[in-house]
């Protein structure tokens, strides 16, 4: 059935269609209207060239961070006097620092110590997979890794996983269909965390990322209340969603894609390569800016206030920038995607994200080397803040022991 909606002033990022399929949506807009604007959800507007995006992410002047959702806030102001969800979600000078504060615990050094954490986790998963003759790769296997590593830095206890999956989807995957409950998430995230920081406070500091921000201090003051839990709160929702989002699509790719899993078995050096090429493919996460003034960007006049999302997904898909860019090539060599952002705002937990993504395929692949789409069950996919898919059901078709 064709659609009926006129994408450049009626598109919604959370509307079926969209979700299904954005890429023929979005190759539409770059040829008539490449920034549209939509009415929906108090309006926005939506870049979907790679020019357009990148030069928009960097422009911090006309374009601000201080509200990264993709729909309206909660409260005005952004909920500001509940938290700041640094670095992502404020502009220089708070962000400056609070990014810089992040650095270390994502460094290269950080991450190949939990690589050794994350890989005896995703095993254990795979122990309960292999073997059988069907699974849900996405609730059983990605959507588990994420949130356990976050958990862990954080120093928070990892039975809760299944908690903090429901204030993940609450806040970003129906923020649109159900803001009472987007409401009720965040309170709960944000008391959550409020408790953790007492504890800290009362029974002593530890090694983890809480305990880091509490003992953290700008121009000789602790980091305030607001700060500390904007910040954790951040941490758990963008640590989670984005890199099991990812892991799931490199998956299903996988799963419907015979040729490409063939080659990681006869090439697995081709790995980290193919890990760039499902960031850009399947690019999951669409980011906000607030418009600073009023300005008119390349003929389109924008009001302060306005909401711009930056579709970096659009960007990677744009075929101005990638050749052949709507074809999946595994081994891509020139390959400047846009998947973690650009411009100052750009993803702190790249290399994490990279790892537990890479880590996720390995062993999946060492313990299940065939698989398939079990076309008996459906696969669904959830859009809006973050593209990705929710259940992949799959037949085993091969399994190796441990």
């Amino acid at each position: 059935m064709t659609s009926k909606i006129d994408w450049s002033t009626e598109y919604d990022i959370f509307d079926p269609q969209y979700i299904a399929d954005p890429f023929s949506i979005w190759d539409q807009l770059r040829g008539t209207c490449p920034v549209a604007h939509t009415d929906k959800y108090k309006g926005s507007w939506l870049p979907t060239t790679y020019e357009t995006v990148t030069e928009m992410a960097r422009d911090i002047e006309h374009f601000s961070s201080r509200n990264v959702s993709v729909v309206p806030p909660l409260m005005e102001g952004g909920g500001a006097a509940m938290f700041l969800p640094a670095p992502i979600g404020v502009d220089p000078p708070v962000h400056t620092y609070t990014r810089r504060a992040l650095l270390p615990s994502f460094s290269p050094r950080a991450v190949d110590e939990l690589e050794v954490f994350t890989r005896a986790w995703c095993r254990e998963l795979m122990d309960r997979i292999a073997g059988r003759d069907t699974a849900d790769i996405a609730v059983e296997y990605s959507q588990q890794i994420p949130a356990q590593v976050i958990a862990t830095m954080l120093g928070v206890p990892t039975n809760m996983k299944d908690r903090f999956t429901g204030w993940v989807r609450a806040i970003l995957e129906n923020a649109a269909a159900d803001p009472e409950g987007r409401k009720n998430a965040v309170i709960e995230l944000i008391q959550f965390f409020g408790e953790q920081v007492a504890d800290r406070r009362t029974n002593g500091l530890g090694d983890d990322m809480i305990s880091d921000l509490l003992r953290q201090e700008h121009e000789g003051e602790p980091y305030p209340e607001n700060l500390i839990l904007g910040m954790c709160g951040l941490l758990l929702i963008a640590g989670v969603d984005t890199t099991w989002s990812g892991i799931g699509s490199a998956l299903w790719h996988l799963a419907t894609h015979k040729e490409d899993r063939q080659r990681l078995l006869d090439e697995p050096e081709l790995l980290p390569t193919a890990v760039e090429e499902f960031l850009r493919f399947y690019s999951p996460v669409t980011m906000a800016r607030i418009v600073t003034k009023d300005h008119e960007y390349r003929g389109c006049p924008m009001h302060e206030g306005d909401r711009v999302l930056m579709a970096f997904p659009a960007a990677n898909r744009d075929p101005e920038a990638f050749e052949d860019a709507d074809k999946f090539i595994i081994d891509r060599e020139n390959n400047r995607h846009v998947a973690f952002g650009a411009g100052i705002h750009r993803c702190a937990g790249s290399n994490l994200a990279r790892m537990e993504m890479r880590v996720a395929i390995e062993e999946f692949l060492a313990r299940v080397p065939e698989f398939e789409i079990d076309d008996t069950k459906e696969v669904t996919w959830a859009g809006g803040q973050v593209r990705g898919p929710r259940n992949i059901p799959v037949r085993i078709l091969r399994s190796n022991p441990k």
